[in-house]
């Protein structure tokens, strides 16, 4: 088998779907693998190089800087730097919102301010009244002369729009592109998807977070109770980066690359505390960037981790991690769903929960429905927020983006909103720690064999 990823459980389903079913198994195979990169990984590593031509001597600065305050927090943002050449900014102020439905409200109001251009791409649209509030905005800032370009994932939101979704807003004055489009017969590059969700605001506003622009992820409906997601609003130099982070896959999937300096070198300098790395992750590279960030949290934490993720389906390295974290005294912590939107895949969630409660990490379930928000802190101080599941498609699969931060108000609410939480979940370390036997038990080892594909 192709030898692109280094993890062994990565091939493992492939080989056992092969010989139950050869020529579907095969025919999958290299429909989602072998053949998954036309010429993209190339085009993607050239435009990401000029993107990131001059961000050298400022992030050396700041290394520095950081790492006279705390060597082993500074080695976590040298990661980012030296693996992956995401740069490291201060002069950024980080708004941190705990609902979705904040964030929403914050976005629209910053969109009206726009001046000169509006870059958005997410994983799902959906023409719902959630959007219908942006269109209403987005088309009046265009005939004011704002540039408006906009990237969708085409398998994300082929459910909540229409064909010629792109189209209208076209001719409407919106730059707009499916990223990937779904045509297997046409287009083999389509197991990797667009999961990232950004928006930057004349290069000096910009926003992150787990949510879509679908009326779920605003409470305005209630498909699976109580919906619970989170956000980043930043504001100063390190906006650069999401704007970098959005031209790369714009390029790429518009196969055009026209001079970035105006979107780019945008000088828009806020006073404040703290440390901040947008950085993003791309499944055609063999370097894991989120997945090693993770890891690299976990490896680092002294006295507590939490963490928060709508899908466990993670390596056996990130298990023994965790595992190993809980036993040297950390107070792992960990929070999934209460009520599944995907109750295969909650299956397989739930299969790792007797493992990690054995060795002493402790799992809550959030009894008021569905938190689709991606985050974690580390010792209080440490903190990653934005579109990375703790799954396999997220971490080997699909295209994401994150921010770690250092210091800083946000970091601060970012553990407040954990302590906040565990209150309203229900802790089920004690009914997996004794293990739990019979017919569920063992389905849910046998869905694990497939978790890598899902």
């Amino acid at each position: 088998l192709n030898s692109k990823h280094t993890n062994s459980a990565m091939k493992m389903p492939w080989v056992m779907l092969i010989m139950a079913l050869p020529v579907m198994g095969l025919s999958m195979y290299l429909l989602f693998e072998l053949l998954g990169d036309p010429g993209v990984g190339k085009r993607l590593r050239t435009v990401r190089s000029y993107l990131h031509q001059n961000d050298s001597p400022q992030t050396e600065k700041q290394l520095e800087l950081l790492t006279a305050e705390d060597p082993a927090v500074a080695n976590q943002f040298r990661y980012l730097w030296n693996a992956a050449g995401y740069p490291l900014y201060t002069n950024t102020q980080v708004r941190y919102y705990a609902e979705a439905r904040d964030a929403f409200r914050d976005l629209k109001a910053q969109l009206e301010q726009a001046e000169h251009f509006i870059f958005m791409e997410y994983f799902i649209v959906e023409n719902g009244e959630s959007f219908r509030e942006l269109e209403e905005i987005l088309i009046r800032k265009a005939r004011e002369g704002v540039e408006i370009r906009m990237l969708y994932d085409d398998f994300g939101s082929v459910a909540k729009i229409g064909r010629r979704f792109a189209k209208e807003l076209q001719q409407k004055g919106i730059q707009c592109y499916p990223f990937n489009p779904a045509y297997p017969v046409l287009n083999l590059f389509m197991n990797h998807r667009d999961h990232r969700k950004i928006t930057v605001i004349d290069g000096k506003v910009g926003f992150t977070g787990g949510y879509n622009l679908s009326d779920e992820y605003f409470d305005l409906v209630r498909p699976y109770g109580k919906w619970k997601d989170t956000g980043v609003r930043l504001e100063g130099e390190a906006v650069r980066s999401l704007t970098s982070i959005f031209l790369e896959l714009w390029y790429v999937q518009t196969n055009r690359k026209e001079p970035a300096d105006a979107y780019l070198n945008v000088c828009h300098t806020v006073p404040s505390k703290g440390f901040v790395q947008p950085f993003a992750d791309n499944p055609l590279e063999t370097e894991r960037v989120a997945e090693n960030v993770y890891m690299n949290l976990i490896n680092q934490a002294q006295h507590s981790l939490y963490l928060m993720t709508p899908y466990l389906i993670i390596t056996d390295e990130m298990l023994h991690a965790l595992g190993l974290a809980a036993k040297r005294g950390v107070d792992v912590r960990l929070i999934t769903p209460g009520i599944p939107d995907k109750k295969t895949v909650y299956a397989v969630t739930r299969s790792y929960y007797a493992g990690l409660a054995r060795q002493g990490v402790r799992i809550f379930e959030y009894t008021p429905g569905f938190c689709h928000a991606k985050q974690c802190i580390c010792d209080g101080k440490l903190a990653c927020i934005g579109t990375s599941n703790l799954d396999y498609r997220s971490l080997y699969h699909h295209f994401e983006n994150n921010v770690l931060l250092y210091g800083g108000k946000a970091v601060t609410e970012i553990g407040e909103d954990f302590e906040k939480l565990f209150p309203q979940c229900r802790e089920v370390t004690e009914t997996y720690a004794g293990g739990r036997g019979g017919m569920l038990r063992t389905w849910q080892y046998i869905l694990r064999l497939f978790a890598p594909l899902m």
